[in-house]
């Protein structure tokens, strides 16, 4: 039992109905478009749709497609609104994860694939969970306002317990009030 929350948005598409490619419009709905602007944090959402073009390859699939989106962002400085267009193409290789039963004696062996292709799992993948994962790249993850600059604080004079001290001292010096 995972305890992952849910996904914002999904599309779930069997791998089986691939076949020799898959072409969709995803534009979420109301509902989804408020659960994706919680998710990434977002003041507002106005536009999301995003293309894709799923086709089988020699070892798996390839996923392209283009995001484009109208969101509103908050800028770490001013946290005034940031308006952001997005407008981006992307290319996700995907393969089918193969599972192995792991022998009884057996050393446990990690592998660090250089092709860094998305794993597959359960005959099945999310085409929402992609569009929201290719909208979050797309984000600047710390957005700040054209012209925004971060001040650094003043120091306090003096942080010892002595300053409350000599400020009750009498102004003549004489330490009685």
């Amino acid at each position: 039992m995972n305890d992952f929350p849910p996904l914002p948005y999904s599309e779930p598409l069997r791998l089986h109905h691939i076949g020799a490619g898959v072409q969709r419009r995803l534009t979420p709905d109301a509902d989804a478009i408020k659960r994706i602007v919680r998710a990434l944090d977002l003041q507002a959402l106005d536009l999301f749709e995003v293309d894709i073009n799923l086709v089988p390859t020699v070892s798996g699939w390839r996923l392209d497609g283009r995001v484009v989106a109208d969101a509103v962002q908050t800028c770490g400085l001013t946290l005034d609104p940031l308006p952001v267009h997005i407008d981006r193409k992307f290319s996700v290789q995907m393969v089918e994860a193969t599972e192995r039963e792991p022998e009884e004696d057996a050393e446990i062996d990690l592998e660090l694939d250089d092709d860094s292709a998305d794993q597959i799992e359960g005959g099945s993948l999310d085409l929402g969970q992609y569009a929201v994962e290719q909208l979050a790249l797309s984000l600047d993850p710390f957005p700040r306002k054209p012209g925004a600059v971060f001040e650094q604080p003043k120091e306090p004079g003096e942080i010892s317990p002595f300053a409350v001290l000599k400020s009750l001292k009498s102004k003549d010096g004489s330490g009685e009030g």
